[in-house]
């Protein structure tokens, strides 16, 4: 484990009521989320992708003939 998981077992030895560690979970999933939202960003930018892209995608398909 590194240093921040260490803290982390730390500050909850003791159990936390339900309603606080639900809290925690909600406020993880949130900061994950917003992680994710940065690296598809970066991403789309890095490889010029914009809504016209996504657009262009939606009136398509992707079937191939046989």
């Amino acid at each position: 484990m590194n240093e921040q998981q260490l803290m982390m077992l730390r500050l909850f030895k003791k159990p936390l009521p339900d309603a606080d560690f639900q809290e925690l979970r909600r406020l993880a999933v949130k900061l994950l989320s917003k992680q994710l939202d940065e690296t598809v960003e970066d991403w789309e930018t890095e490889k010029g992708i914009d809504s016209a892209y996504y657009d262009e995608l939606s009136k398509g398909h992707f079937r191939k003939s046989k």
